[in-house]
Protein backbone atom coordinates (compact mmCIF):
# COMPACT_ATOMS: atom_id res chain seq x y z
CA UNK A 1 0.00 0.00 0.00
CA UNK A 2 0.64 3.54 -0.25
CA UNK A 3 0.38 5.74 2.62
CA UNK A 4 0.09 9.57 1.53
CA UNK A 5 0.24 12.76 4.41
CA UNK A 6 0.54 16.62 4.96
CA UNK A 7 3.72 15.58 6.08
CA UNK A 8 6.01 12.40 6.30
CA UNK A 9 8.38 12.95 9.00
CA UNK A 10 10.93 10.20 8.52
CA UNK A 11 13.40 11.38 11.49
CA UNK A 12 16.82 10.04 9.88
CA UNK A 13 16.06 12.68 7.33
CA UNK A 14 14.30 15.85 6.88
CA UNK A 15 9.88 15.99 6.80
CA UNK A 16 8.46 15.70 3.40
CA UNK A 17 5.27 18.24 2.77
CA UNK A 18 3.04 16.00 0.82
CA UNK A 19 4.98 12.68 1.33
CA UNK A 20 4.10 9.20 1.02
CA UNK A 21 5.47 5.61 2.73
CA UNK A 22 5.73 2.49 0.61
CA UNK A 23 4.78 -0.19 2.77
CA UNK A 24 5.14 -4.05 1.03
CA UNK A 25 3.92 -6.58 3.67
CA UNK A 26 5.90 -5.83 7.04
CA UNK A 27 8.13 -3.36 5.83
CA UNK A 28 8.68 -0.07 3.99
CA UNK A 29 9.96 -0.12 0.94
CA UNK A 30 10.46 3.47 -0.14
CA UNK A 31 9.60 7.29 1.52
CA UNK A 32 9.47 10.57 -1.18
CA UNK A 33 7.28 13.08 -2.29
CA UNK A 34 3.51 11.86 -3.07
CA UNK A 35 4.65 12.92 -7.13
CA UNK A 36 7.53 10.39 -7.00
CA UNK A 37 5.82 7.56 -5.55
CA UNK A 38 2.53 8.63 -8.28
CA UNK A 39 3.82 5.96 -11.11
CA UNK A 40 2.80 3.33 -8.22
CA UNK A 41 -0.53 4.23 -8.21
CA UNK A 42 -1.69 0.69 -9.04
CA UNK A 43 -0.81 0.03 -5.55
CA UNK A 44 -3.41 0.42 -2.90
CA UNK A 45 -3.63 4.09 -2.19
CA UNK A 46 -4.38 5.79 1.19
CA UNK A 47 -4.75 9.47 2.18
CA UNK A 48 -4.58 9.93 5.38
CA UNK A 49 -5.09 13.80 4.78
CA UNK A 50 -4.42 16.60 7.46
CA UNK A 51 -1.59 14.46 9.62
CA UNK A 52 1.87 13.54 10.29
CA UNK A 53 2.79 10.57 9.73
CA UNK A 54 5.88 9.63 11.15
CA UNK A 55 7.73 6.26 12.89
CA UNK A 56 6.58 4.59 15.77
CA UNK A 57 7.74 5.66 19.46
CA UNK A 58 10.39 3.39 21.40
CA UNK A 59 10.04 3.35 24.98
CA UNK A 60 13.10 2.12 25.96
CA UNK A 61 12.40 1.61 29.73
CA UNK A 62 9.35 0.97 31.28
CA UNK A 63 7.37 -1.21 33.91
CA UNK A 64 4.16 -2.35 32.40
CA UNK A 65 3.41 -4.68 35.79
CA UNK A 66 3.22 -1.45 37.92
CA UNK A 67 1.13 0.72 35.68
CA UNK A 68 -1.84 -0.13 37.92
CA UNK A 69 -0.32 1.75 40.81
CA UNK A 70 -0.30 5.37 39.05
CA UNK A 71 -1.11 7.74 41.69
CA UNK A 72 -0.78 5.62 44.39
CA UNK A 73 2.63 5.91 46.03
CA UNK A 74 3.07 9.85 46.79
CA UNK A 75 7.11 10.85 45.77
CA UNK A 76 9.02 9.79 49.18
CA UNK A 77 11.34 11.72 51.15
CA UNK A 78 14.24 9.38 50.28
CA UNK A 79 15.01 6.59 47.56
CA UNK A 80 14.96 4.22 50.02
CA UNK A 81 11.30 5.05 51.31
CA UNK A 82 10.20 4.41 47.89
CA UNK A 83 12.06 0.88 47.93
CA UNK A 84 9.89 0.36 51.09
CA UNK A 85 6.68 1.71 49.78
CA UNK A 86 6.47 -0.22 46.30
CA UNK A 87 7.92 -3.72 48.35
CA UNK A 88 4.77 -3.44 50.65
CA UNK A 89 2.26 -2.75 47.71
CA UNK A 90 3.41 -5.49 45.57
CA UNK A 91 2.73 -7.97 48.40
CA UNK A 92 -0.60 -7.05 48.45
CA UNK A 93 -1.02 -7.66 44.49
CA UNK A 94 -2.24 -11.24 42.99
CA UNK A 95 -0.60 -13.22 39.66
CA UNK A 96 -4.00 -11.41 37.62
CA UNK A 97 -3.29 -8.11 39.48
CA UNK A 98 -0.33 -7.83 37.83
CA UNK A 99 -1.52 -9.54 34.63
CA UNK A 100 -3.96 -6.64 34.26
CA UNK A 101 -1.58 -4.24 35.15
CA UNK A 102 0.70 -5.61 32.12
CA UNK A 103 -2.51 -4.95 29.80
CA UNK A 104 -3.43 -1.81 31.12
CA UNK A 105 -0.14 -0.24 30.16
CA UNK A 106 0.18 -2.10 26.65
CA UNK A 107 -2.84 -0.18 26.17
CA UNK A 108 -1.86 3.04 27.36
CA UNK A 109 1.17 2.57 25.37
CA UNK A 110 -0.40 1.66 22.13
CA UNK A 111 -3.06 4.48 22.12
CA UNK A 112 -0.37 7.07 22.42
CA UNK A 113 1.99 6.32 20.00
CA UNK A 114 4.54 3.57 21.10
CA UNK A 115 5.31 0.45 19.12
CA UNK A 116 8.10 -0.79 20.47
CA UNK A 117 9.24 -1.07 24.28
CA UNK A 118 11.90 -2.63 26.30
CA UNK A 119 10.43 -3.43 29.55
CA UNK A 120 11.45 -4.83 32.78
CA UNK A 121 9.67 -8.16 33.63
CA UNK A 122 9.46 -8.89 37.21
CA UNK A 123 6.58 -11.33 36.87
CA UNK A 124 8.30 -13.85 34.27
CA UNK A 125 5.29 -16.21 34.37
CA UNK A 126 2.94 -13.21 32.54
CA UNK A 127 5.04 -14.45 29.32
CA UNK A 128 4.28 -14.95 26.91
CA UNK A 129 0.32 -14.71 27.14
CA UNK A 130 0.62 -11.24 27.46
CA UNK A 131 2.23 -10.91 24.20
CA UNK A 132 0.10 -12.39 22.54
CA UNK A 133 -2.77 -9.80 23.72
CA UNK A 134 -0.97 -7.30 22.37
CA UNK A 135 0.33 -6.16 19.19
CA UNK A 136 3.16 -3.97 20.63
CA UNK A 137 7.10 -5.19 19.88
CA UNK A 138 8.03 -6.12 23.17
CA UNK A 139 11.18 -6.77 24.74
CA UNK A 140 10.49 -8.30 27.76
CA UNK A 141 14.24 -7.49 30.35
CA UNK A 142 13.83 -10.15 33.15
CA UNK A 143 14.28 -8.94 36.47
CA UNK A 144 16.84 -10.22 38.72
CA UNK A 145 18.17 -9.58 42.04
CA UNK A 146 19.21 -11.46 45.09
CA UNK A 147 19.89 -10.23 48.64
CA UNK A 148 16.70 -10.81 50.03
CA UNK A 149 16.13 -14.10 48.48
CA UNK A 150 19.71 -14.87 49.49
CA UNK A 151 19.84 -16.96 46.32
CA UNK A 152 23.48 -18.22 44.78
CA UNK A 153 24.00 -15.74 41.93
CA UNK A 154 24.58 -19.20 39.72
CA UNK A 155 21.18 -20.31 40.39
CA UNK A 156 19.57 -17.11 39.75
CA UNK A 157 21.08 -16.58 36.71
CA UNK A 158 20.58 -19.76 35.23
CA UNK A 159 16.51 -19.82 36.00
CA UNK A 160 16.14 -16.56 34.08
CA UNK A 161 18.43 -17.77 31.36
CA UNK A 162 15.84 -21.30 31.44
CA UNK A 163 12.78 -18.91 31.18
CA UNK A 164 14.14 -17.32 28.07
CA UNK A 165 15.21 -20.16 26.71
CA UNK A 166 11.76 -21.30 27.01
CA UNK A 167 10.06 -18.14 25.61
CA UNK A 168 9.61 -17.93 21.74
CA UNK A 169 7.51 -15.59 19.75
CA UNK A 170 7.43 -14.34 16.22
CA UNK A 171 7.68 -10.65 17.07
CA UNK A 172 8.72 -10.57 20.70
CA UNK A 173 11.61 -11.77 22.73
CA UNK A 174 12.95 -11.67 26.26
CA UNK A 175 16.65 -10.62 27.64
CA UNK A 176 18.28 -9.91 31.12
CA UNK A 177 18.03 -7.14 33.72
CA UNK A 178 20.02 -7.29 36.91
CA UNK A 179 18.22 -4.85 38.94
CA UNK A 180 20.81 -2.83 40.15
CA UNK A 181 24.45 -2.46 41.56
CA UNK A 182 22.37 -2.21 45.25
CA UNK A 183 20.05 -4.78 45.07
CA UNK A 184 22.59 -7.40 43.20
CA UNK A 185 25.74 -8.98 44.33
CA UNK A 186 28.79 -8.74 42.13
CA UNK A 187 29.40 -12.40 41.06
CA UNK A 188 25.47 -11.97 39.53
CA UNK A 189 26.45 -8.83 37.12
CA UNK A 190 29.78 -10.07 36.34
CA UNK A 191 28.00 -14.12 35.08
CA UNK A 192 25.19 -11.48 33.58
CA UNK A 193 27.63 -9.73 31.47
CA UNK A 194 29.62 -12.85 30.17
CA UNK A 195 26.13 -14.73 29.57
CA UNK A 196 24.82 -11.73 27.75
CA UNK A 197 27.79 -11.62 25.66
CA UNK A 198 28.20 -15.27 24.49
CA UNK A 199 24.56 -15.60 23.44
CA UNK A 200 24.84 -11.47 22.17
CA UNK A 201 21.54 -10.62 24.23
CA UNK A 202 20.86 -7.29 25.68
CA UNK A 203 21.04 -6.34 29.47
CA UNK A 204 18.78 -3.76 31.10
CA UNK A 205 20.30 -2.14 33.97
CA UNK A 206 19.40 0.40 36.92
CA UNK A 207 22.41 2.70 37.82
CA UNK A 208 23.20 5.63 39.70
CA UNK A 209 19.54 6.19 39.74
CA UNK A 210 19.67 8.53 43.53
CA UNK A 211 22.31 10.34 45.53
CA UNK A 212 22.00 7.45 48.26
CA UNK A 213 23.10 4.60 45.48
CA UNK A 214 25.91 7.12 44.70
CA UNK A 215 27.18 7.55 47.91
CA UNK A 216 27.15 4.31 49.12
CA UNK A 217 29.91 2.96 46.03
CA UNK A 218 31.55 5.75 45.89
CA UNK A 219 32.34 6.13 49.54
CA UNK A 220 30.73 3.11 51.19
CA UNK A 221 28.65 4.74 53.55
CA UNK A 222 24.78 6.48 53.13
CA UNK A 223 21.49 5.42 54.42
CA UNK A 224 21.64 3.18 51.40
CA UNK A 225 24.53 2.09 52.59
CA UNK A 226 23.76 1.13 56.34
CA UNK A 227 20.24 -0.03 55.06
CA UNK A 228 21.03 -3.22 53.23
CA UNK A 229 24.06 -3.51 55.43
CA UNK A 230 21.70 -4.48 58.36
CA UNK A 231 19.59 -6.38 55.98
CA UNK A 232 23.01 -8.76 55.46
CA UNK A 233 24.29 -7.09 52.26
CA UNK A 234 27.94 -8.21 51.74
CA UNK A 235 28.97 -3.98 50.88
CA UNK A 236 32.50 -5.08 50.36
CA UNK A 237 31.88 -4.08 46.58
CA UNK A 238 31.73 -0.18 48.07
CA UNK A 239 33.92 2.66 48.27
CA UNK A 240 35.68 2.02 45.10
CA UNK A 241 34.24 3.98 43.29
CA UNK A 242 31.01 5.11 40.90
CA UNK A 243 27.92 2.77 40.69
CA UNK A 244 28.93 3.48 36.34
CA UNK A 245 32.84 2.58 37.66
CA UNK A 246 31.12 -0.33 39.36
CA UNK A 247 29.74 -1.62 36.35
CA UNK A 248 33.02 -1.09 34.39
CA UNK A 249 34.64 -3.33 36.80
CA UNK A 250 32.10 -6.60 36.59
CA UNK A 251 32.35 -6.43 32.45
CA UNK A 252 29.12 -5.08 32.62
CA UNK A 253 29.41 -1.89 30.19
CA UNK A 254 29.14 -2.83 26.44
CA UNK A 255 27.28 -1.52 23.11
CA UNK A 256 24.75 -4.27 24.28
CA UNK A 257 23.62 -2.62 27.85
CA UNK A 258 21.25 0.08 28.53
CA UNK A 259 22.27 1.59 32.04
CA UNK A 260 18.52 3.07 33.28
CA UNK A 261 18.62 6.36 34.65
CA UNK A 262 22.33 7.65 35.28
CA UNK A 263 21.56 10.62 37.62
CA UNK A 264 24.62 10.55 39.10
CA UNK A 265 27.70 10.88 37.42
CA UNK A 266 31.48 10.66 38.86
CA UNK A 267 34.46 11.73 36.88
CA UNK A 268 35.35 9.99 33.66
CA UNK A 269 31.68 8.39 33.95
CA UNK A 270 30.60 9.63 30.84
CA UNK A 271 33.53 9.14 28.68
CA UNK A 272 33.18 5.56 30.11
CA UNK A 273 29.83 4.67 29.00
CA UNK A 274 30.81 6.68 25.85
CA UNK A 275 33.92 4.19 25.32
CA UNK A 276 32.08 0.79 26.27
CA UNK A 277 29.23 2.20 23.46
CA UNK A 278 26.79 2.21 26.19
CA UNK A 279 23.27 3.59 25.88
CA UNK A 280 21.84 6.04 28.54
CA UNK A 281 18.14 5.92 29.23
CA UNK A 282 16.60 8.88 30.58
CA UNK A 283 13.12 8.94 32.25
CA UNK A 284 11.82 12.91 32.77
CA UNK A 285 8.18 12.25 34.23
CA UNK A 286 10.20 9.67 36.71
CA UNK A 287 13.35 12.12 37.19
CA UNK A 288 10.83 15.05 38.48
CA UNK A 289 8.97 12.31 40.56
CA UNK A 290 12.46 11.66 42.77
CA UNK A 291 13.80 15.86 42.37
CA UNK A 292 16.62 13.90 41.58
CA UNK A 293 19.32 17.06 40.74
CA UNK A 294 18.93 18.17 36.75
CA UNK A 295 20.14 15.28 34.93
CA UNK A 296 23.50 15.89 32.57
CA UNK A 297 22.41 15.31 28.82
CA UNK A 298 24.73 17.89 27.84
CA UNK A 299 27.60 16.13 29.51
CA UNK A 300 26.35 12.38 28.28
CA UNK A 301 25.70 13.52 24.61
CA UNK A 302 28.83 15.96 24.39
CA UNK A 303 31.13 12.19 25.46
CA UNK A 304 29.08 10.37 22.53
CA UNK A 305 26.71 8.72 24.50
CA UNK A 306 23.79 7.04 23.07
CA UNK A 307 20.83 8.64 25.18
CA UNK A 308 17.06 7.63 25.18
CA UNK A 309 14.12 8.04 26.47
CA UNK A 310 11.70 5.40 28.59
CA UNK A 311 8.71 5.92 30.44
CA UNK A 312 9.55 4.14 33.33
CA UNK A 313 6.84 2.95 35.58
CA UNK A 314 3.54 4.51 36.88
CA UNK A 315 4.70 4.57 40.20
CA UNK A 316 7.07 6.81 40.18
CA UNK A 317 4.89 9.32 37.59
CA UNK A 318 3.30 12.58 39.75
CA UNK A 319 -0.59 12.43 39.51
CA UNK A 320 -2.07 15.70 38.95
CA UNK A 321 -5.86 16.99 40.51
CA UNK A 322 -8.10 15.56 37.48
CA UNK A 323 -6.83 12.53 36.79
CA UNK A 324 -4.32 9.57 37.13
CA UNK A 325 -0.97 9.81 34.74
CA UNK A 326 -0.98 7.30 31.81
CA UNK A 327 2.24 5.55 29.91
CA UNK A 328 2.70 8.05 27.21
CA UNK A 329 6.08 8.93 24.95
CA UNK A 330 4.79 12.19 24.22
CA UNK A 331 4.31 13.82 27.32
CA UNK A 332 8.11 12.42 28.53
CA UNK A 333 8.98 14.50 25.56
CA UNK A 334 6.99 17.50 26.92
CA UNK A 335 8.45 17.02 30.23
CA UNK A 336 12.41 16.85 28.64
CA UNK A 337 11.55 20.03 27.16
CA UNK A 338 10.31 21.59 29.83
CA UNK A 339 13.39 20.44 32.38
CA UNK A 340 16.20 21.22 29.56
CA UNK A 341 15.70 24.73 27.39
CA UNK A 342 19.34 23.40 25.51
CA UNK A 343 17.79 20.58 23.57
CA UNK A 344 15.91 20.88 20.34
CA UNK A 345 12.71 19.46 19.31
CA UNK A 346 14.11 17.61 16.58
CA UNK A 347 16.71 16.32 19.13
CA UNK A 348 14.05 15.31 21.69
CA UNK A 349 11.88 12.83 18.82
CA UNK A 350 15.51 11.64 18.14
CA UNK A 351 15.65 10.66 21.20
CA UNK A 352 12.12 8.59 21.48
CA UNK A 353 12.70 7.57 18.31
CA UNK A 354 16.39 6.04 16.64
CA UNK A 355 18.28 6.35 19.79
CA UNK A 356 15.83 3.91 21.38
CA UNK A 357 15.72 1.79 18.24
CA UNK A 358 19.52 1.97 18.57
CA UNK A 359 19.47 1.10 22.08
CA UNK A 360 17.71 -2.25 21.92
CA UNK A 361 19.66 -3.01 19.11
CA UNK A 362 17.00 -2.11 15.97
CA UNK A 363 19.03 0.89 14.62
CA UNK A 364 17.71 0.84 10.52
CA UNK A 365 14.23 -1.48 11.56
CA UNK A 366 12.28 0.54 13.98
CA UNK A 367 12.19 4.55 15.05
CA UNK A 368 12.46 5.81 11.60
CA UNK A 369 10.80 5.84 8.26
CA UNK A 370 13.49 4.36 5.75
CA UNK A 371 13.53 1.65 2.79
CA UNK A 372 13.77 -1.69 4.63
CA UNK A 373 12.88 -0.73 8.30
CA UNK A 374 9.68 -2.03 9.86
CA UNK A 375 6.34 -0.65 8.84
CA UNK A 376 5.58 0.81 12.64
CA UNK A 377 3.76 4.41 11.63
CA UNK A 378 1.29 6.73 13.84
CA UNK A 379 -0.51 9.62 12.34
CA UNK A 380 -0.65 12.82 14.49
CA UNK A 381 -3.33 15.32 13.47
CA UNK A 382 -1.75 18.44 12.03
CA UNK A 383 -2.85 21.37 9.79
CA UNK A 384 0.15 23.99 10.18
CA UNK A 385 3.15 24.93 8.27
CA UNK A 386 6.08 22.48 7.90
CA UNK A 387 8.36 24.51 9.52
CA UNK A 388 6.82 23.92 12.81
CA UNK A 389 6.78 19.88 12.27
CA UNK A 390 8.88 19.49 15.54
CA UNK A 391 7.36 21.73 17.91
CA UNK A 392 4.00 19.82 17.19
CA UNK A 393 5.41 16.68 18.50
CA UNK A 394 6.16 18.33 22.10
CA UNK A 395 2.80 19.89 21.21
CA UNK A 396 0.74 16.96 20.68
CA UNK A 397 -1.01 15.60 23.72
CA UNK A 398 -3.53 12.48 23.95
CA UNK A 399 -3.71 9.88 21.78
CA UNK A 400 -2.49 9.62 18.36
CA UNK A 401 -4.84 9.12 14.99
CA UNK A 402 -3.38 6.39 13.99
CA UNK A 403 -1.26 3.13 14.44
CA UNK A 404 0.33 0.41 12.29
CA UNK A 405 2.65 -2.21 13.62
CA UNK A 406 4.59 -4.39 10.97
CA UNK A 407 2.42 -3.36 7.94
CA UNK A 408 -1.01 -4.16 10.10
CA UNK A 409 -3.57 -0.99 11.48
CA UNK A 410 -3.80 -1.88 14.87
CA UNK A 411 -5.40 1.83 15.64
CA UNK A 412 -7.33 1.88 12.31
CA UNK A 413 -7.62 4.97 10.16
CA UNK A 414 -11.16 7.33 10.83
Amino acid sequence: MILRAKIVLPVTAPPIEDGAVFVDGNKIRAVAPWKDLRPHLRKKVSDLGEVILLPGLVNAHCHLDYTDMAGELPPPKTFTDWIAAITVAKTAWSYSDYARSWLHGAHQLLKTGTTTVGDIEAMPDLLPEVWDATPLRVFSFLEMTGIKARRAPKDILREAVENIDSLHHPRNRAWLSPHAPYSTLPELLHRTARAAQKRKWRVSIHVAESAQEFEMFQHARGEMHDWLKRNERDNSDCGHGSPVAHLARQKLLGENVLAIHVNCLARGDATLLAKNRTSVVHCPRSHDYFKHPPFERARLANAGVNICLGTDSLATVRKNEKQKPELDMFAEMRALAGSDKTISPSEILKLATINGARALGLAGKAGELSPGAFADLITVPFSGKISRVHEAMLEHSGNVAASMIQGRWVIPLK
